[in-house]
């Protein structure tokens, strides 16, 4: 189960209900939502439904929906079934119907593009592939926009395609995308960013990630190739500091698995010292520290995955000192509307008769 948090009384000043702009994002509160693979896009188009909508609709409240890892095209699909497409006509008409009923709600939401890459593969791309590559993420880019998004936010996190290409221990390539391990996501960036006038392109990086990050891993044999050593957050220092020459809205950072209660500030700390921008922190976060990083000048906003999955009116709960629930596992990536829309909002009549 999920932490539980009880304030006693309303609490409309803390820090992570205060407005806030993310590059040309206008944030009425600094919840964001995270985006959240639930792999609902069950049709052969690999396009959303209006389960989709009701699904983002419901938690339209939020400062920010970063809506899920959403494929490029066709070459891009990983090993998830059902996660939404941002390639075809069909997937952006979709797309449109959900970012007007978020819209209509009152919200924001950006989208992430995503390319899975091929853990399984040897075959190292081709500079047509990669060519190939940077202008899907560029398609893509327009095609949210088309769609009504308000920004995109490009997965370069966990162990994906830009993250491979990040890692010294996998990327050792001969060719200027090896000597500069970073050349591919910035070629992603400027590409996906020519879709959009001001800022409005998002970068999520997890440099903390290791094997505590993916319990499904081979812990049995071979070294796992992503660890959070000085090395890496090195080569992570200076990726940072070169993302905060770029129009950038927000870094979305995903800081360490947590060990306790309270997530690790350092780990966030060390980057923004690196990044002067609108930072976003990720993982293991619930309302008391999300309001202690951002109090702190440390964090601009907090986004939170699977306090948004059980609690559709999250930012509500914050605000009203109000319990939040846990998410059943065995419905987080699949079951219909089951786990997905049928999460209640806390009863607002018991509310009222608890405050009388």
């Amino acid at each position: 189960m999920i932490r539980q948090e009880q304030r006693s009384e309303w609490d409309g000043d803390r820090a992570l209900l205060r407005p806030v702009t993310l590059g040309d994002l206008r944030l009425p509160n600094r919840v964001v939502m995270a985006p959240v693979t639930r792999c609902r896009a069950t049709n052969d188009d690999l396009a959303p439904t209006d389960l989709h909508a009701a699904y983002y609709g419901q938690r339209a409240g939020a400062g920010l929906i970063i809506a899920e890892g959403t494929w490029t095209s066709e070459r891009t699909i990983g090993f998830y079934p059902n996660v939404p497409g941002v390639y075809s006509e069909r997937q952006v008409a979709a797309w449109s119907r959900v970012t007007h009923v978020v819209h209509a709600l009152g919200g924001r939401i950006v989208l992430q593009l995503w390319h899975a890459g091929d853990p399984r593969s040897d075959r190292e791309m081709t500079v047509a592939d990669i060519e190939r590559t940077i202008a899907d993420f560029g398609a893509a880019s327009e095609n949210a926009r088309r769609a009504g998004f308000d920004g995109v936010e490009i997965a370069a996190n966990g162990t994906h395609l830009i993250a491979r290409f990040l890692n010294p221990r996998l990327n050792r390539r001969a060719d200027g995308h090896g000597t500069r391990r970073d050349r591919l996501l910035f070629e992603i960036v400027e590409a996906a960013a020519a879709a959009w006038e001001g800022r409005r392109l998002g970068v999520r990086l997890s440099p903390y990630w290791t094997i505590d990050d993916e319990p499904s891993a081979d812990r049995r044999g071979g070294d796992y190739p992503w660890n959070a050593d000085e090395r890496t957050l090195a080569d992570y220092d200076a990726l940072v500091a070169e993302l905060n020459e770029r129009p950038l809205a927000y870094l979305h950072l995903r800081g360490p698995a947590p060990r306790g209660p309270v997530p690790d500030v350092d780990a966030f700390a060390r980057y923004r010292k690196l990044f002067d921008g609108p930072l976003i922190a990720n993982h293991g976060f619930d309302g008391e520290t999300g309001d202690a990083i951002v109090e702190a000048g440390i964090a601009d906003a907090v986004s939170f995955a699977r306090l948004f999955i059980a609690n559709p009116d999250l930012v509500g709960r914050f605000a009203l000192g109000h319990e939040t629930a846990g998410s059943d596992p065995d419905t987080h990536y699949s079951g219909g509307a089951r786990g997905y829309v049928d999460y209640p909002t806390w009863p607002l009549g018991v509310s009222a008769m608890r405050s009388m």
